[in-house]
């Protein structure tokens, strides 16, 4: 009866477990830290308590720890690597190697415990291993408890003190940061200056910092009575040199935050609830676009979560600060003194990083396209419908917006130094086609899709994915098999030319001549490695205009009519081997006007001179 009952409960478990369909397994962790800030020394004592849940099916034996800081050290992997690649960041270049004793940044260790047992450990550069004193067994927790001491450097990208705008600290990278445990196993990459990759958590923190100092950043502050700074119009009672901010954060990966004695806080709370800050230092460069730019970040914030998903948490903060532009969960740190259409498009840009990547939590240094690029597509969506609304003085609305980042691709697809976008971030042979593949030939890969699936599929899909994926870690084939569903066309021959290889896409006409009196044939050409389906405009003489669409055979189907004021016709599929394709149409050639493979400019061909033909 026994072993009758136990054959009932595992195949009832089986029959549950394969119905349930689970989904892929994500770390969890909850910070709690204390921070007591020196602001004349520029350094920090900090304690951090750290609930770590292995949700993994994998007995942990060590752990691993960010410490950023120390990437800003000579001799350091970023301060090599900037120095000996071939075109390093100017922001970079030699500057880590010339800091002195008291410029430099460090995370020194004083202490870890692992459920109140010591813990050995070991720092290479910037990480922290540690060897456990009792290992994490699957699907249970770990609490660690760590001191440390911290010397905020002088900025040179992304954190950093004394910034060139003035700014005294952008406080990004800052805490021993608990490396990411995927399917994958460990992510402890150096630091060398480009993507993360973190764990969702909750965050508990309290800084405790001079008295003058503003503070603007990640989290929900949870004593404004006791701050004051613009976040409550009660005066501070407390009497001492010092206040103590306290901040909640729930469901992020990162905690960022900013402080300058002299900040200007702002704040515009929007229908929906959400409360946008704006912290910036006010002067003849800054206050005229900083007090422009909340009623623009307002109207983008309605457009944004009507197209790309709704905002889910109750604040974003706009912070003046860091290197140019970064994004970090529920704000943004931006060098401020532009001009307003500039300070609109950075702000734009990070914000939509809340969407492409901090909800959508992808391993940037495996996916950076997947960040950079889907960012860079929608940014450049948002500021087209921010200066076609009027709200940019001087900025007119383009008929195709992402006309830029296509010549940005093609720039990179000719040049001969492209790789495949497959290579970690770390690893590109040069910044150039490291960031144009990041943000050029990744947002290329949004927009081209649309025109591989037709616009009413590919909105939909963003928006499905957004909701399927956000508060995750899809990759690159989570993200195309949204396509897929939401369009019923088969995807993955697209994601791995594009992704996987640097080949280009060329198509011709090669030549529009009479089949008979009536009808004329058209032989098209591929003369690049990249397969495509083709959309062929036909124009008459008496300008009416017919689509005729050839699917690729890989894609097992075809996009419906996008223009509804053309003819819309779809052909037999152009096998993928083939080099050419013969089609004839029921029109002579005395009625042609014009033959043109995609005039929408969606699909990037690398030569468009062979893409029209007059009739002959």
């Amino acid at each position: 009866m026994k072993k009758i009952s136990f054959l009932l409960l595992t195949l009832g478990w089986m029959i549950t477990a394969a119905q349930a369909q689970p989904e892929r397994w994500q770390q969890r962790v909850s910070y709690k830290m204390d921070i007591d800030f020196d602001v004349k020394q520029h350094q920090y004592k900090g304690k951090q308590n750290l609930i770590y849940i292995n949700n993994s099916p994998d007995t942990l034996h060590k752990v691993f720890y960010h410490l950023y800081l120390n990437a800003f050290q000579p001799g350091s992997v970023m301060d090599v690597r900037s120095r000996t690649i071939g075109d390093p960041d100017p922001r970079v270049s030699s500057r880590i190697a010339n800091l002195k004793p008291n410029e430099i940044g460090y995370q020194r260790i004083r202490s870890l415990t692992q459920n109140g047992q010591p813990a050995s450990y070991e720092v290479e550069g910037t990480i922290l291993e540690v060897t456990l004193p009792e290992p994490i067994m699957p699907h249970s927790s770990a609490i660690f408890d760590m001191e440390w001491d911290a010397q905020i450097p002088v900025q040179i990208r992304r954190n950093g003190r004394d910034s060139r705008e003035g700014v005294a600290y952008s406080m990004a990278q800052w805490y021993p940061k608990l490396c990411e445990y995927d399917y994958q196993g460990w992510h402890a990459n150096p630091y060398v200056g480009r993507e993360f990759y973190g764990v969702w958590g909750d965050y508990d923190v309290k800084i405790t910092i001079d008295k003058n100092f503003t503070i603007g950043g990640t989290g929900y502050l949870q004593n404004p009575d006791e701050i004051g700074h613009g976040y409550s119009s009660k005066t501070p009672t407390n009497k001492g040199d010092k206040l103590t901010w306290h901040f909640i954060a729930p469901n992020v990966h990162d905690f960022m935050w900013g402080a300058d004695s002299n900040y200007t806080h702002e704040v515009l709370e929007r229908k929906d609830g959400v409360i946008l800050h704006f912290f910036y230092k006010k002067n003849d460069r800054t206050k005229d676009v900083w007090a422009a730019l909340p009623k623009i970040m307002d109207k983008a914030f309605d457009f944004i979560n009507v197209t790309y998903g709704q905002y889910p948490y109750r604040q974003y903060s706009f912070v003046q600060g860091g290197d140019g532009g970064m994004e970090y969960p529920m704000a943004t740190l931006i060098t401020g003194e532009r001009p307003l259409a500039s300070l609109v498009g950075v702000s734009v840009h990070e914000l939509m990083h809340s969407w492409y990547q901090m909800l959508l939590g992808t391993n940037e240094s495996l996916y950076a396209w997947m960040d950079e690029g889907f960012t860079t597509y929608a940014s450049n969506v948002v500021m087209n419908h921010l200066a076609a609304e009027g709200l940019i003085p001087g900025m007119r609305p383009r008929d195709n917006p992402h006309a830029n980042t296509y010549a940005g691709y093609l720039g990179l697809a000719l040049s001969g130094a492209e790789e495949p976008m497959t290579i970690h971030a770390d690893h590109f042979m040069t910044n150039f086609a490291y960031g144009s593949a990041a943000y050029n030939k990744g947002a290329v890969f949004l927009h081209q899709l649309e025109y591989i699936i037709g616009k009413q599929a590919f909105d939909a899909s963003l928006l499905r994915y957004y909701y399927t994926w956000r508060f995750k870690h899809p990759n690159d084939n989570d993200c195309i098999r949204i396509f897929e569903k939401q369009s019923g066309l088969e995807l993955d021959w697209y994601k791995e030319y594009w992704v996987h290889s640097t080949h280009t896409i060329d198509y011709a006409i090669k030549t529009v001549e009479p089949a008979d009196n009536k009808a004329t044939q058209i032989t098209l050409e591929r003369v690049g490695a990249m397969p495509m389906p083709l959309d062929v405009v036909i124009t008459y003489n008496d300008g009416k205009r017919d689509i005729f669409n050839i699917p690729l055979d890989l894609m097992r189907g075809a996009k419906p009519q996008e223009d509804p004021n053309a003819g819309y016709t779809v052909l037999k599929d152009w096998p993928w081997t083939n080099l050419t394709y013969v089609f004839t149409i029921p029109r002579p050639v005395g009625a042609i006007s014009k033959v043109e493979i995609d005039p929408s400019r969606r699909m990037a061909d690398v030569n468009i001179e062979n893409n029209v033909m007059g009739a002959k």
